[in-house]
């Protein structure tokens, strides 16, 4: 099983020790364990490094050094280098085993396995630390298949998709050979499988760069001479006997080979540090480097068992290890020599393949085809099947609640349109049954006396109403031959009773005896479980028992006649829909947002209330009664007789805009809608409250599903999500708003469920996707 570690070095020094933090996790995910410690102090560690250093470097052994310093003979201190770097080795693991870095090293030993090929990245700023020989701690000997590498703390991926050679393009530097045999590392790149090398032999800088500029290279090589020079250690490589360059003078033909796809650099050359840090700022994914001095018979070897494993199919951190660990057949001459060759890493970029050059980003880009097509099918499966749970859900009942509720907060939030002139509202408050009271009428267990009554009837026949709605029930005889006469003889006043309840199980509440029948209406309201009114009843079927044989609503009644001098008159059309003048009132489908059963027996409509805090004018039984009268007030319109007590005989109702008792609207009111919703609708074209089709409502929730689909498939990004999906749902809401306000009722509940479980599973799925198949890209990279 494939393991990354990633070391990390915060600020410090040798004098000063240093804080540490170790990330252990499986490849290509994120870290599973991380632990912090601390590395003390220990100055001796440069000085030792710089003792071997010295004697290293005067061994000569013609290293690949810059030209003008290339040493041709060898001095016998051999047996010197080889103390110098035991005692820097056990010095170095000494350091490694203290007391203050144990929590990491047994963490390390806890989650690692022996038998892991393990990834381990040592992030530090500190070059020193960097140059310290960290493949020989005891620690990482015991991972047979662990390589390190070296990192800068800052770093970041490239962007940009690369193109894929259908053959390793390699571009072979060799710079000046002066006292160097690079003819060898020229042949064994020549025998390399599935690879089109491209030689510059000591070429000028304007060659190398055009070179740079007008290709995809996979990997850059370079042998011939090079050097870390001043205090900064940047790096300088000698192109030919006169030319020599540091990184920054190759900064923008370099960059541009990065960003078209080069993947690695080898540096077959002396002391290459100072050039890896320069590569680093350029965010090249990965480096070979020697990090001193290397003889030119240790390059040749390390390239030629590097080549052959790397191109062989092994993983290129394997590949350095074995190529490294084989140059121990060289060190009874070249001492050291497995020290030298070491990786230099971008964190954010996957390690390569040889086979994997040619074809990594058909993998893994997400412009590719592969990705957009898999991409394509999540997200289509994905909302295919978020719309069908939700949509389970919904006609199971399980989300009318919260429909309902969104529907209300839209009612709520509508523009106001204002009173509507042909009403007017008389009400009954309880300083109205006070006066009753105190001139002793008797009131019979209504709001209403007979003498009263008979005032209010008569004052308001004077001012000509198109019609009166007495929403007060008398379910007894008169007794005062004045009223008994209003009662049958006014045309125009419209008295009320109510339907047989079954789940109270009643017969309903009987009409005035004198009112006939086709001057009734019910005054039945039908609410929701959450008892608010919704809906409006137009027209019912009565019970053979019920003490209420009229089959229109008292609002029905009123707008008849209203309708009626206009030559309007009732019908039904085919569809058992009422229809008056050119405007048929839809009866409510069973499907309708946020209902799972509707009764068919009568004809129901969705309540769209005006949206006013004033329905009408408004005045009190004393107020008309004591006061004067304006005959535009009364003239024409439609006059409803109510209660708004809130003492003896309570008629409250919960809606939309209210449902706590201290919010609910008296019935009178509701009836006014109700009334009103009509008239609108006829003469004014105001729209109906409808719903679309089944068909057309799953296809709408799918929809939205879709383009949660589309966001989660093509943003990666968590915060463009967030974003994305803030935006989308304000103006999914805003749909669902303006469509209400045009007298379409949608489903915003669903909707928004569907947008946000589509996302959800998408995202859920394309993590489990990315750990599944990182490992495979990072293969064929």
């Amino acid at each position: 099983m494939s393991k990354l570690v990633i070391l990390k070095f915060a600020d410090g020094s040798f004098e000063q020790g240093f804080g540490v933090s170790l990330q252990i996790g499986e490849e290509c995910d994120r870290p599973a364990t991380e632990i912090t410690g601390k590395l003390p102090p220990c100055p001796e560690i440069p000085l030792y490094y710089s003792h071997w250093q010295s004697s290293y470097r005067r061994l000569g052994n013609g290293y690949r050094l810059d030209a003008e310093k290339v040493q041709i003979t060898n001095v016998s201190m051999t047996q010197d280098c080889l103390n110098t770097s035991h005692i820097l080795r056990a010095r170095f693991n000494t350091w490694l085993r203290s007391e203050e870095f144990r929590p990491l090293r047994e963490k390390w030993l806890e989650r690692l396995m022996p038998s892991d090929e393990v990834r381990v990245i040592l992030q530090a700023e500190n070059s020193q630390l960097q140059r310290l020989p960290w493949h020989l701690w005891d620690l990482l000997e015991r991972y047979p298949k662990a390589e390190i590498a070296l990192s800068s703390p800052s770093y970041e991926r490239i962007q940009k998709p690369r193109i894929p050679n259908k053959l390793v393009n390699i571009l072979a530097i060799v710079g000046s050979s002066q006292g160097i045999d690079t003819k060898a590392d020229q042949e064994l790149l020549q025998r390399c499988k599935n690879a089109e090398v491209c030689f510059l032999v000591e070429p000028e800088r304007k060659q190398l760069t055009d070179h740079l500029w007008e290709k995809n290279w996979d990997i850059l090589f370079f042998a011939g001479h090079s050097s870390s020079q001043g205090k900064d250690g940047s790096g300088r490589i000698y192109l030919n006997k006169t030319d020599s360059l540091s990184i920054s003078e190759l900064k923008y033909a370099l960059k541009k080979a990065i960003e078209r796809g080069l993947q690695l650099a080898i540096f077959n050359s002396c002391d290459g540090l100072g050039l890896a840090q320069e590569l680093a700022d350029l965010q090249i994914p990965q480096m070979i480097i020697m990090r001193e001095p290397v003889p030119d018979r240790v390059a040749q070897e390390f390239l030629k068992y590097f080549i052959g494993s790397f191109a062989g199919g092994e993983s290129l951190y394997q590949s350095v290890r074995q190529a490294r660990e084989r140059l121990q057949g060289l060190e009874d001459r070249f001492p050291c020599a497995t020290w030298l060759p070491v990786i230099c890493q971008n964190p954010a970029q996957p390690p390569s393949t040889w086979e994997g050059l040619t074809r990594a980003r058909k993998l893994v880009s997400p412009s590719s085809p592969l990705f957009n097509k898999r991409g394509f099918q999540v997200a289509l499966f994905s909302s295919l099947m978020m719309t069908a749970l939700v949509c389970g859900v919904r006609f199971l009942g399980l989300l009318q609640s919260v429909e309902l509720q969104a529907f209300d907060q839209m009612m709520r939030s509508r523009p106001a349109e204002g009173p509507d002139p042909r009403l007017l509202l008389v009400t009954i408050d309880d300083a109205d049954l006070a006066v009753q009271r105190h001139n002793r009428e008797e009131l019979k267990g209504t709001s209403l006396s007979d003498k009263s009554l008979v005032q209010l009837l008569l004052k308001l026949q004077q001012y000509q109403p198109r019609a009166i709605g007495l929403d007060i029930y008398r379910d007894f005889s008169a007794e005062q031959p004045d009223l008994i006469s209003l009662l049958q003889h006014t045309d125009n006043l419209i008295g009320v009773c109510k339907g047989s309840d079954t789940t109270e199980s009643t017969k309903g509440i009987a009409s005035p005896p004198e009112i006939p029948k086709e001057r009734l209406g019910f005054s039945d309201f039908i609410h929701d479980p959450d008892g608010v009114v919704r809906r409006h009843l137009l027209f019912m079927s009565q019970e053979a028992a019920s003490l209420c044989s009229t089959p229109y609503a008292l609002s029905a009644q009123l707008a008849f006649r209203y309708l009626l001098p206009l030559g309007i008159q009732p019908k039904f059309t085919s569809q058992k829909n009422l229809q008056l003048g050119s405007t048929v009132l839809p009866r409510l489908s069973s499907h309708a947002s946020g209902y799972q059963s509707i009764d068919a027996n009568g004809g129901q409509l969705l309540l769209n209330y005006r949206s006013t805090k004033k329905i009408a004018e408004q005045v009190t039984l004393t107020q008309l009664l004591s006061g004067p009268i304006n005959p535009n007030a009364i003239k024409d319109r439609i006059v409803l007789i109510g209660v708004a007590a809130k003492g003896d005989f309570p008629d409250y109702w919960a809606t939309p805009y209210g449902n706590q008792l201290d919010a609910q609207m008296p019935g009178v009111i509701v009836q006014a809608h109700l009334v009103s919703q009509i008239l609108s609708a006829v003469l004014d074209g105001r729209p109906l409250l409808r719903v679309w089709s089944l068909w057309v409502e799953l296809f709408w929730i799918w929809s939205w599903a879709g383009v949660g689909g589309v966001l989660a498939w093509r943003l990666s990004s968590l915060s463009s999500l967030v974003l994305a999906i803030s935006l989308t749902a304000g103006v999914l809401y805003l749909f669902c708003f303006v469509l209400l306000i045009w007298g379409i009722w949608v489903p915003f509940v669903p909707s928004a469920l569907s947008f946000i479980g589509t996302i959800g599973g998408i995202t859920i799925q394309n993590s489990k996707f990315k750990i599944q198949n990182s490992k495979l890209i990072r293969e064929n990279i």
